[in-house]
């Protein structure tokens, strides 16, 4: 099945006028005094989230104060940057784009769009509404704090990994961020109160990974926590005793507002049930139709979603069936195969330090060999700034099982490229290359760092349909540069990842609208794909805390996929591979339907 252009929202057009009446326009918009806006608003999206800038490395030069900040977590500050965002998005709607650029019309076009569904998200009474901020913008939560989401796993992580410091003045702003640290965790906390009151309270499954990861974090003597013993480790040549004042604020404000929080989620336990959708919450119905619309930039339907995935489902299984009997692999249907094959030990690595050193090797080799393939594909290369981690202990039980995404826009800080490595059960040594190439190169790092050629604030925002299914369609990138020419377990690999994210479409939509349990999404997804019950798991709980970002995948890649052969279509033998994927990555992070213009564009151009 494909998706109509009809089925995309227009960020410009009949179909955004018809949904919002337009304020009245300013007259004479001009090229460069909408982007002087945009860059001003980009401006202003960095002083709500602060952390932006870090993760850009831009938080320096007439940026510096931000350095020493974080964004403000607590109710009040939340409606403070809801009102700001209405603001922005009146005056996006006032631009009279007639009159502009192609260029200008799809900077403000993706302004806006990002702006309108920040809007509608900021609606709702309870969740957080993470579009706008570039370090966590694809995932929206209706739990302000979950197994993966909230301060307590998120800024730990941020200072250590990408607060850099070089001068006693970068050392300060780390004990500024320390503080506001434990600001954030009293605002979530208060705004789990708050929801509490409301009937929003996560699934008890939830809540007992959130506490056990909460409890990691605030044991132990603060001293001894990576976050401050990162600081000590940095400034140990630096006068003024950091270290020091570090354990005092981590002591004295950041471990008290820990112990907050657990006993609030404590009392969340007491009254949480196992139903996992959010079709239980208060507008639950209306709440998981704007995640879906955010996630996907589709006006799809949850029915709609569900059978697509279905479909897609079949004909990929049914590739995977050919490759598998070709192996030998006869009896079973393809899930209890893929199950099967995944217990060899041939295909695994040993659970040991030793099995995860050969693990890491592993993954380095896959991205050696893929930088000497990139030319095939790509007319315009980066840098792909690289470095893959194991992420940090505390937070593997409830995270993904692999992240990535592209570092600062100076290079200093590289790209990063997490993996779960809390237990090696649920990889195989033919389901890591195609992981790999979706969080590294040519994926999310190699993706990003085009965004870095842009104006800033397209350097901000991203879509989760956009970007997701670009990493997806890397892994066929992949695939077409012949990464499995003489593999065809890693092939399986590849497809199963494919069929992976189409069952996500079904499970997810299963969850949030058809009220399935989470034990009934464990088991037909693990005996659909399969994939093993421990990757499983962590992947349902993952939909249950950020209800309809798991569907931007595969909805997003099959436009790429839709875009690509009606271009291929018009051109006949002038479609060049390489200038159609350069003209998709250095669209930056768009919604697919202004993707299809600049398609569009380019197929006009021959």
């Amino acid at each position: 099945m494909t998706t109509s252009r009809r089925e995309f929202i227009v960020g410009t057009g009949a179909a955004i006028a018809a949904a919002n009446l337009p304020a009245p326009a300013v007259a004479a918009d001009s090229n460069a005094s909408v982007e002087k806006l945009l860059a001003d608003f980009a401006e202003e999206l960095l002083v709500d989230y602060p952390e932006s800038a870090t993760g850009l490395g831009i938080d320096n030069g007439l940026r510096a104060p931000l350095k020493a900040k974080l964004a403000d977590r607590s109710a009040a500050g939340q409606q403070v940057v809801a009102q700001r965002v209405a603001n922005r998005l009146a005056r996006l709607k006032a631009i009279d784009t007639k009159s502009l650029s192609e260029a200008t019309r799809i900077n403000v076009d993706v302004m806006r769009t990002a702006h309108e569904f920040a809007s509608e998200g900021f609606k709702f009474p309870y969740g957080d509404v993470a579009l706008l901020n570039l370090s966590w913008s694809w995932r929206n939560a209706p739990y302000v704090v979950a197994q993966n989401t909230g301060a307590f796993l998120e800024i730990p992580g941020m200072l250590e990994e990408q607060h850099t410091i070089v001068t006693r003045e970068d050392a300060d702003a780390y004990l500024a961020r320390l503080e506001a640290y434990a600001g954030q965790l009293d605002g979530e906390t208060a705004r789990l109160h708050s929801a509490a009151a409301q009937g929003v309270i996560a699934p008890d499954f939830l809540l007992d990974k959130t506490l056990r990861q909460l409890k990691i974090a605030r044991d132990g003597k603060p001293s001894d926590w990576s976050m401050i013993a990162a600081l000590a480790k940095r400034t140990k040549a630096m006068p003024g005793d950091y270290a020091a004042k570090a354990s005092k604020i981590a002591a004295d404000k950041v471990s008290p507002a820990l112990n907050r929080q657990f006993v609030e989620l404590e009392a969340h336990r007491k009254r949480a049930t196992s139903d996992a959708g959010v079709w239980k919450l208060p507008q639950g119905e209306a709440y998981y139709a704007w995640t879906l619309k955010a996630a996907t930039t589709t006006q799809m339907t949850p029915e709609q979603i569900h059978d697509r995935g279905q479909e897609e489902l079949r004909a990929l299984q049914s590739e995977m069936d050919s490759i598998l009997k070709a192996q030998g692999l006869t009896q079973g249907t393809v899930g209890e195969r893929m199950t099967a094959l995944g217990k060899q030990e041939r295909f695994r690595f040993p659970e040991s330090d030793e099995g995860r050193a050969q693990l890491m090797k592993f993954l380095n080799e896959r991205v050696a060999d893929m930088r000497k393939r990139l030319p095939r594909a790509f007319a315009t290369l980066v840098p792909g700034n690289l470095e893959i981690k194991r992420m940090p202990p505390e937070v593997e039980p409830g995270a993904p099982g692999a992240y990535g995404g592209a570092g600062t826009i100076d290079g200093k800080v590289p790209g990063k490229f997490w993996i779960n490595l809390h237990t090696l059960a649920i990889w195989t040594k033919y389901n890591l290359p195609t992981l790999t190439y979706h969080e590294s190169i040519p994926g999310h790092v190699w993706q990003g760092e085009y965004t870095f050629k842009m104006p800033l604030f397209r350097s901000l925002l991203a879509f989760n349909a956009y970007s997701e299914g670009w990493a997806l369609y890397a892994e066929q990138l992949a695939n077409e540069l012949g990464v499995y020419d003489n593999d065809p377990f890693g092939r399986l690999g590849y497809l199963q990842s494919i069929a992976f994210r189409a069952c996500r479409l079904v499970v997810d939509t299963g969850l949030h609208a058809k009220r399935w349990t989470r034990e009934q999404a464990i088991q037909w997804f693990a005996t659909t794909n399969g994939s093993s019950v421990e990757e499983v798991t962590s992947e349902v709980d993952r939909y249950c805390a950020w209800p309809g970002q798991a569907c931007g995948y595969k909805v997003g890649h099959s436009e790429i996929n839709r875009l690509r052969a009606g271009a291929q279509k018009s051109l006949g033998a002038k479609f060049d591979l390489r200038q159609f994927n350069d003209t998709v990555v250095k669209s930056g992070g768009v919604p697919m339907v202004v993707l299809g213009r600049i398609i569009d564009s380019f197929v006009a151009r021959g």
